[in-house]
C-alpha cells in the first residue's frame, strides 16, 4: 500500500490529518507542547490579573501556505496571553469557575474522538454513555422512573428546549398561552420567548418576596386571573438560583400549587441545581424533585469545562414528542433514541464525556467538598463586610450582591464603578449588576482558589472604600 501523504510531511510542519495507521510524531509533540503552554498559563495565574492588560491581536485570515508548527504554538500563546483568566484568585465576578483537570483532558479526547451525538451509529459509546448518565442526574434529583434527559450546550439552550416541550404536551389547540415567571427568572426565558414566537404579552413577570423568591400569593392570583379569561398557562418557571441574588423560588409550595392547577413546571436550576448532589445542602432544592422539566449547569460550580448543561425531564418521551422528525439517513438506535430526535441541536460534540469523567475524578467527596467550600467562602465574606456600612442583598447561595447603605441611586453607581476599578487594581475581579434602582457589585465565591486571606483582604479594601476621609 502506497504511504500516506501524512507520513511523509515536514518534521516542522503538522499533518492535516492524523494518519490511522501509525502514531504521528509530530502531533505528539505539538500536543505536549500546546499542553505545556496551556499548563504554563493555568500555572501562572496568580502573576497576573484576572483580565489581561494588554490584548494581543494574533492574525486572522489563514496564509497562503499553512502555518509551521512553530507559528501555531505562537498563535496559540498570544490567544491565551489576552484570555480571561478563571483560575486567578481574585476573579470572583462571575459563575465561571476555574476548570476541573480531568474535564480538560476529556475535552480534548473529545476533539480526538470527533464523534457526532447526533446519532447513535457515530457516537455509539458516548450516546448510550450520555443517557445512562441523564438518568444517573435524574436519580440523584429524586426524579421517578421513566425520567431522563439530554445536554445542551448552554442553560439558555436548555431552558428553550423545555418550554418547546411544554408546549408540545400542551397541545396544538390552546392559542396564546402565558409564561409565568419571576421579575427575576433569567434573561433566557425572554429570549425563548422570543424564539418560540410566543405572543407580545405571553410572558408576564411576578414581583419577588423580600428574600429574593418568587412571591407565591402573585403567582395564584396570576393563575386564578388567566383561568378566568381562559386563556391557557404554558409553564410557571421557577428560579433555584437568581443571577444577582442567589435566592430560591419556593420550590415546593410551586410545585403543589402548579400540580393543583395542571401546569408545568420548569425549574431553572442552571446555578443551583448540583447542590441537590450533596448529601449536606440538598435541602436548598427541595420540591425540584416534583418538576416536569429542570435545567441544571455543572459548569457553574463543578468547573466542567464549557459547556456543561442538562435538560432533564420528568417524562423522558416528552422529548421525543417536542423534537422528532425522523432521521431516515441514518439506521435506527439500538438503544433509545438518537441524540438529535431529542433537542433542537442536531450535530452535537461529546459533551458528556468532560462531564463523565469530571464527575468520576472528584467522587462524592470532591462533590461535597466542592459546594460546601463555595457556601463557606460565602459565608466568611459575609461576615466581614461591614453592616453597618452595606446593605447585602439576601440569597441562598454561593454568591453575594452588596450596595453602600447610605446614599442615593447616583451615588451607589459611582462608587460601584470606582470601586471595582480599584479591586481590579489589587487583583480582584467583581461583576457590577444593575438590580432594583442602583448598581451594585456582585461576588461569586465558586472559586477554588480563594483563600482565607483573600476575602479578609477583599472585605478590607471594601470597607475601606465607605471610611470617611
Amino acid at each position: 500500500m502506497q504511504a500516506s501523504s501524512a507520513s511523509q510531511h515536514p518534521p516542522d510542519r503538522l499533518a492535516p490529518f492524523a494518519i490511522p495507521s501509525a502514531v504521528d510524531p509530530v502531533l505528539i509533540d505539538f500536543l505536549h507542547r500546546s499542553s505545556d503552554l496551556l499548563c504554563s498559563w493555568i500555572g501562572s495565574a496568580n502573576r497576573s490579573s484576572p483580565v489581561p492588560v494588554m490584548r494581543p491581536l494574533p492574525d486572522v485570515a489563514p496564509g497562503l501556505e499553512g502555518a509551521s508548527l512553530e507559528s501555531l504554538l505562537s498563535d496559540l500563546q498570544q490567544v491565551m496571553d489576552g484570555a480571561y483568566q478563571p483560575s486567578h484568585p481574585g476573579a470572583l465576578a462571575h459563575l465561571d469557575p476555574p476548570p476541573l483537570t480531568a474535564s480538560i483532558a476529556a475535552e480534548l479526547v473529545c476533539a480526538g474522538l470527533n464523534n457526532n451525538l447526533l446519532a447513535e451509529e457515530l457516537s455509539p459509546g458516548l450516546t448510550g454513555l450520555e443517557h445512562d448518565l441523564c438518568r444517573w442526574f435524574c436519580h440523584r434529583i429524586g426524579l421517578p422512573e421513566g425520567s431522563g434527559g439530554v445536554l445542551a450546550s448552554g442553560g439558555t439552550l436548555s431552558n428553550l428546549m423545555a418550554l418547546v416541550a411544554a408546549r408540545a404536551a400542551l397541545g396544538d389547540t390552546h392559542r396564546d398561552p402565558v409564561l409565568l415567571c419571576s421579575q427575576d427568572a433569567h434573561v433566557s426565558i425572554n429570549k425563548a420567548a422570543r424564539v418560540m414566537g410566543l405572543a407580545d404579552d405571553a410572558l408576564q413577570t411576578l414581583p419577588v418576596a423580600s428574600d429574593g423568591g418568587l412571591c407565591l400569593e402573585a403567582l395564584a392570583e396570576r393563575l386564578r386571573s388567566l383561568q378566568a379569561k381562559g386563556r391557557p398557562c404554558l409553564a410557571v418557571v421557577a428560579t433555584a438560583g437568581t443571577t444577582v441574588r442567589g435566592a430560591i423560588d419556593p420550590l415546593s409550595a410551586l410545585a403543589t400549587l402548579c400540580r393543583d392547577t395542571e401546569v408545568w413546571l420548569h425549574v431553572d436550576a442552571a446555578i443551583g441545581g448540583v447542590f441537590a448532589l450533596s448529601s449536606s445542602h440538598a435541602s436548598l432544592m427541595d420540591g425540584m424533585e416534583r418538576a416536569d422539566s429542570i435545567t441544571l449547569n455543572p459548569q457553574k460550580l463543578l468547573g466542567i469545562t464549557k459547556a456543561s448543561s442538562l435538560l432533564l425531564l420528568r417524562d423522558r418521551t416528552h422529548l421525543r414528542q417536542a423534537f422528532s422528525t425522523g432521521l431516515p439517513y441514518m439506521e435506527e438506535p439500538k438503544g433509545m433514541d438518537h441524540g438529535g430526535e431529542i433537542g433542537l441541536q442536531g450535530t452535537r460534540p461529546a459533551e458528556i464525556l468532560k462531564l463523565w469523567l469530571g464527575l468520576r475524578q472528584l467522587g462524592e467527596a470532591g462533590i461535597e467538598a466542592t459546594l460546601s467550600g463555595a457556601l463557606q467562602r460565602r459565608a466568611a465574606f459575609a461576615a466581614q463586610l461591614d453592616l453597618g456600612e452595606f446593605t447585602q442583598l439576601s440569597g441562598d447561595l454561593h454568591l453575594l450582591t452588596f450596595h453602600p447603605k447610605h446614599g442615593g441611586t447616583n451615588a451607589a453607581g459611582c462608587w460601584s464603578e470606582e470601586t471595582r476599578q480599584m479591586l481590579l487594581s489589587h487583583g480582584y475581579m467583581l461583576s457590577r449588576p444593575f438590580y432594583g434602582d442602583r448598581f451594585c457589585l456582585k461576588a461569586v465565591f465558586g472559586n477554588p482558589h480563594t483563600t482565607a486571606q483573600h476575602l479578609s483582604e477583599l472585605s478590607c479594601l471594601l470597607n475601606r472604600s465607605l471610611a470617611p476621609i
